[in-house]
C-alpha cells in the first residue's frame, strides 16, 4: 500500500504540468464534453501502459538506444504539428453545445491521445522513473512491486484527468461558442509550439552524429 500511495503521488505530480496531452484534453473537453476529453487521456494512458509492459519484459535497454529515441522526436513533431494545424483550421467546427449530444466519434479523440503521447519525452520518463523498480522486478520475490508502482502512477494520472475534465465540463457550460473557438486556436498554437520544440530536440540529438 505504501508503494501504491507513493506512486499515485508521482503520477499526479507528472500529470500536473501543462503538456501536449493536457492541451488536447482541455480542447476536446470544451468542444465535445467530458467523455471526449477523457478519451484523449485514455489514449495517452494506453501508450503509458504499453511502455510499462515493454519495460517489464526487458525493453528498457532498447528504448534507451539513440537510434530508437531520435527518430521519435521527428515523428512526435509531425503528429503534434498535424493536430495543431487541424485544431486551428477546424476551430469553429465540431463544437457541441453543452445541452446537446456530440456527433464526434469517441475513437477519433482517443486516436488523438495516442498520437500526442508518442514522444521520446514519454519514453525517457518511463525508463527513468521505473529504472530502480525494474531492477528489483527481476527478483521473483519482488515482481509485484513493479506492478503496484505502475498501477499507482496510472491511478494518479487518471485522478488528475478526471478532476481536470470535471472543471472543464463546468466551465464549458458558461462559455460561448466564440470563446471555445479562441481556446481551440490557442490550443492549436500550443501544439505547434510543442512540435517545433520536438524538432529542436531532434536537431540537438542528431548534431553529434553529423559532426563525427
Amino acid at each position: 500500500m505504501d508503494i501504491y500511495l507513493k506512486y499515485i503521488l508521482i503520477g499526479l505530480t507528472i500529470a500536473l504540468p501543462i503538456g501536449a496531452i493536457t492541451v488536447e484534453m482541455i480542447k476536446q473537453g470544451l468542444k465535445n464534453g467530458f467523455i471526449h476529453g477523457w478519451a484523449v487521456g485514455l489514449g495517452g494512458m494506453t501508450i503509458d501502459l504499453t511502455l510499462i509492459v515493454v519495460l517489464y519484459f526487458g525493453g528498457a535497454s532498447v528504448l534507451s538506444l539513440p537510434y530508437i529515441q531520435i527518430p521519435l522526436w521527428l515523428i512526435g513533431a509531425g503528429f503534434l504539428g498535424y493536430l495543431g494545424y487541424d485544431s486551428i483550421r477546424n476551430a469553429d467546427k465540431d463544437i457541441t453545445p453543452a445541452d446537446s449530444k456530440t456527433q464526434k466519434s469517441f475513437f477519433a479523440t482517443y486516436r488523438n491521445g495516442l498520437l500526442v503521447a508518442i514522444s521520446p519525452g514519454n519514453l525517457v520518463f518511463w525508463v527513468s522513473v521505473f529504472g530502480a523498480v525494474l531492477a528489483s522486478s527481476y527478483d521473483t520475490r519482488q515482481q509485484g512491486g513493479f506492478v503496484i508502482a505502475a498501477c499507482g502512477i496510472l491511478s494518479g494520472i487518471l485522478a488528475h484527468d478526471i478532476v481536470l475534465l470535471s472543471i472543464v465540463s463546468v466551465t464549458r457550460k458558461v462559455m460561448s461558442r466564440q470563446a471555445i473557438k479562441i481556446v481551440s486556436i490557442i490550443a492549436g498554437l500550443l501544439l505547434i509550439g510543442f512540435a517545433l520544440y520536438f524538432v529542436y530536440e531532434f536537431v540537438l540529438a542528431l548534431m553529434p552524429y553529423l559532426r563525427s
